[in-house]
């Protein structure tokens, strides 16, 4: 087990905090990882495994308490209001991702942090740039609050680097499918809802027309990715906090396809509602040269083997009747 680490994961009772905390825990030690969250409760596994702590990130004296408490070092900053949802309320969005990231930022810069990871998305991009193969440096014009305050995190983030030396880093991470959190408001969530129903043996409503191309990654490469950039050389990084990262990119429909060679009886159609526009605005496929070159990121799982997986995993759970949490 590693050492000499002392974290804190905001947004830790989200999708991807609630499984980068576990795996945080087991590399430094569970009391060494300080999970927070805001409104939503933690689970028992995430609240009695190590310390927990309320956060609003917009409060920064909230921060300051815990950092000084704990005497955090790193920082794993993925409080956030993420797109559709933010779409509905965009002043909200913006206090949240820009706000918040702000005073992390600040807290950090401040009390001399080692590391503050900051997600950015593929919501970064626009209408404008290349949907094939979206290159590393490309134009960043999206068209959601979401999106926006991703663009302004990286500048934010690159700007705390030059500016103060402080060592931020993070990804632009495409849809995320996990088998352990449910869905929580993205455009790309039809990818989760959808193994839902399978399990269920209910049909499914996809938000997005068949035909709709989006760029994936199961969350163990989320993981993987995340923990690799944090713990790579500083000197190979040209870049710091927009890294392209690619897994795998997939339609609705042939992710449908692929359920029903497990669930010979599953049935998807497709009903496109407002989160169509979003999704059209995106990329297909992502050019992640730069993170392969500067830190060796490479992903595991493709399309076939994270159907696998996931319908293995729900469908375990589905029939202990624990497929959504409590």
């Amino acid at each position: 087990m590693e050492n000499a680490r002392r974290v804190l994961v905001t947004g830790a009772v989200g999708q991807i905090g609630s499984e980068l905390t576990p795996a945080l825990r087991a590399r430094y030690g569970n009391e060494n990882v300080v999970a927070a969250g805001h409104r939503t409760k933690p689970s028992a596994a995430l609240r009695e495994a190590g310390p927990f702590e309320t956060v609003d990130v917009t409060v920064r004296a909230d921060l300051e308490r815990v950092v000084d408490h704990y005497a955090i070092d790193t920082v794993y900053h993925l409080a956030a209001i993420l797109s559709a949802t933010g779409e509905r309320s965009p002043g909200l969005a913006w206090s949240v991702n820009m706000g918040g990231l702000y005073n992390v930022l600040e807290v950090a810069r401040e009390r001399k942090l080692r590391q503050v990871f900051v997600p950015s998305s593929i919501a970064a991009f626009g209408p404008e740039t290349p949907r094939e193969r979206t290159p590393q440096e490309t134009v960043l014009r999206p068209r959601t609050i979401y999106g926006v305050t991703k663009v302004a995190g990286e500048l934010l983030g690159d700007y705390y680097v030059r500016r103060y030396g402080l060592d931020v880093r993070g990804l632009r991470y495409p849809g995320i499918i996990s088998s352990e959190t449910p869905p929580s408001g993205g455009t790309t969530d039809y990818a989760v809802e959808i193994f839902y129903a399978a399990v269920e043996g209910k049909r499914y409503t996809c938000f997005l027309r068949e035909d709709t191309v989006l760029p994936m990654m199961y969350m163990p490469d989320c993981i993987k990715a995340t923990l690799d950039l944090m713990e790579a050389d500083p000197a190979g990084l040209r870049h710091r906090c927009d890294f392209n990262v690619a897994a795998m990119s997939f339609s609705a429909e042939e992710l449908a396809l692929e359920i029903q060679k497990h669930v010979p009886s599953f049935v998807c159609d497709y009903r496109p509602d407002s989160r169509q526009a979003i999704a059209d605005s995106w990329p297909q496929t992502i050019d992640d040269r730069a993170a392969r070159a500067e830190w060796g990121w490479k992903a595991t799982f493709d399309l076939e083997a994270m159907t696998a997986d996931m319908l293995v995993h729900l469908g375990a759970r589905y029939k202990k009747g624990t497929l959504w949490p409590r």
